[in-house]
């Protein structure tokens, strides 16, 4: 069963509708509801496009949060090819808040790195909601050194609510971690390019999208702190979250404007949630030219050109 946002309700009320007519279709009714039922479908298709097309920050935000959208290991299930995943940090132990590994992207040798929030409570549970804690960046770390050691792309898919704050993550070294996946991302000599799946929070993105393009689906929003977080710092009042939303410029749409991010993915109208395989299947195009963008250049250039490009936003924002 289909599971809508609070804004979709008419979208809901439509669909509805549509489902009952066809629970008392009959052989002899057939022509004359299948005639209600085809006026039903194209007013909840055209009421979506319309909703799709005027969303603002907050709802932007719920649909990125949506939990049927699909997570970093959808992606790599249809996007990459003989994927084998890496495990631990060779320090502590394995986080699967972080996936990563190596495949193919198209026939070619990529390494993937990605939040992966889980889909049931079980994986959600197992995978820590995606946030990550310090072995998690540090595997980052250990698997963009072996990547550029043997010459290979990385693809980062973005998708966490920060990194964990808890106590033991704290003890382990999360800033220094969180420091170290950054510097990481600057200091490689291959290529990266980053996508933003669903969430991008705070250091706990920006650790594994410090790249040379950083991609954003249309839905999906990219923040330092989260709306609840920001309206309780600024108003003490959670409330406010929406407000805090637009203000705080989070869209995709405002930060290709200010050029912190490279490219927006379009989403089917509804997100990506609607139809996985068309926003997977998008994603996997842009990426494709992004690496294009990026072939034959040389260590020394890629790094050149991933600094030059995190310092003009400071100097285009400042």
């Amino acid at each position: 069963m289909r599971s809508y946002l609070d804004f979709e309700k008419p979208v809901a009320e439509l669909e509805a509708k549509v489902e009952e007519l066809r629970a008392i279709e009959t052989p002899d009714s057939a022509a004359a509801i299948g005639e209600e039922i085809g006026r039903l479908e194209a007013k909840a298709a055209q009421t979506l496009k319309d909703l799709y097309a005027s969303l603002t920050p907050w709802q932007k935000t719920q649909v990125a949060r949506h939990h049927e959208r699909p997570r970093c290991l959808d992606y790599i299930a249809a996007l990459i090819t003989d994927f084998v995943p890496l495990a631990g940090d060779r320090k502590f132990g394995d986080d699967e808040a972080i996936i990563g590994g190596f495949g193919r992207f198209r026939g070619e040798a990529v390494c993937v790195i990605g939040h992966e929030k889980g889909s049931t409570t079980e994986d959600r549970l197992k995978h820590n909601f995606g946030m990550a804690r310090p072995e998690g960046y540090r595997k980052a770390v250990r698997l963009m050194g072996m990547a550029d050691r043997f010459g290979i792309p990385i693809i980062s898919l973005i998708d966490t609510e920060g990194a964990y704050p808890g106590i033991g993550a704290e003890e382990r070294g999360q800033a220094e971690a969180i420091a170290r996946s950054t510097e990481a991302c600057l200091a490689l000599g291959v290529p990266n390019v980053a996508v933003i799946i669903g969430v991008g929070g705070s250091g706990g993105a920006i650790a594994v999208a410090t790249a040379n393009r950083v991609l954003m689906l249309e839905h999906a929003f990219y923040s330092v702190i989260s709306p609840e977080g920001a309206a309780s710092i600024l108003w003490r009042d959670t409330s406010k979250a929406q407000e805090a939303a637009t203000s705080m410029k989070i869209t995709a749409q405002d930060l290709a404007r200010f050029g912190i991010i490279d490219r927006i993915v379009t989403e089917p109208i509804g997100g990506a949630h609607r139809d996985p395989k068309a926003a997977i299947a998008s994603t996997g195009v842009a990426i494709a030219a992004a690496l294009d963008e990026l072939h034959g250049y040389d260590g020394e250039t890629m790094r050149r050109l991933r600094r030059e490009k995190f310092l003009a936003i400071g100097r285009t924002i400042g």
